[in-house]
């Protein structure tokens, strides 16, 4: 990784560009060198900027990022060239207990005593759908359906829809299915027995929540921008990453 960081330096000041460090001045862009963790940390600087991000696929499946380690010296001319699209895809924003956070894969409800399940209610646009006894509950947005909401049975989503996908975390409830909603819906979850609840927003802590303690998410008020070479398709990307 610290070689193709290098070699990375190296191309976009060989091109006449200029690399500033997290914290620095504005940048143009940020480039994410990593797998899917280091995609959302660089998403979050880039989303704090209103810049577009483009991740360099160093990890294992790599869904958020656009481009492979043997492609640098072709992508990044085509940069400099202009030679690229960026794609809006919505983010998701949390708050409870007086503190927010803001997203771009999901929001985590999840049980704090491990030997014990919890129960939550679901309040969707202001109707009740369900009181879920899980492990916990995931609001996803479309590029977090590829994350731990697929691997909890959730459906992929198009990062290019707007909407928010619902899905509980071994329920024991008789609703155990995940439920698509509109990008404009206000899903509020509730903790409805004495029970302790973890809420995570792309893993970055939003607290604890006891009996009575609620979670309100939304859209985010803001995209957070992607850089695309225009070169897959979704459909393309699943049959890659899975090897369909």
């Amino acid at each position: 990784m610290a070689a193709f960081a290098e070699a990375l330096t190296e191309t976009i000041t060989v091109l006449g560009g200029e690399v500033v460090d997290p914290g620095g001045p504005t940048p143009d862009m940020v480039l994410g060198v990593g797998g899917d963790g280091t995609m959302l940390a660089a998403a979050r600087l880039a989303l704090d900027d209103d810049v577009p991000v483009l991740g360099f696929n160093l990890g294992t499946l790599g869904f958020l990022t656009e481009a492979e380690p043997a492609d640098l010296e072709r992508v990044i001319p085509r940069l400099f060239d202009g030679d690229y699209e960026v794609e809006d895809r919505m983010t998701v924003a949390a708050s409870a207990d007086g503190k927010s956070e803001v997203g771009l894969n999901d929001v985590v409800i999840e049980k704090v005593d491990t030997t014990r399940l919890v129960s939550l209610d679901v309040v969707i646009d202001g109707t009740h759908l369900v009181t879920q006894r899980a492990d916990g509950l995931i609001v996803a947005t479309p590029t977090g359906s590829t994350a731990y909401s697929f691997s909890a049975g959730g459906p992929l989503l198009d990062p290019r829809l707007q909407a928010l996908v619902v899905t509980p975390v071994a329920s024991h409830s008789l609703f155990d299915r995940s439920i698509v909603v509109p990008g404009s819906s206000r899903i509020e979850v509730t903790v409805t027995k004495d029970r302790l609840v973890r809420v995570n927003v792309d893993k970055g802590g939003l607290g604890q929540l006891a009996e009575g303690g609620r979670v309100e998410i939304h859209a985010g008020d803001r995209p957070s921008r992607f850089v695309r070479l225009g070169e897959r398709s979704f459909p393309a990307l699943i049959r890659e990453k899975f090897g369909l």
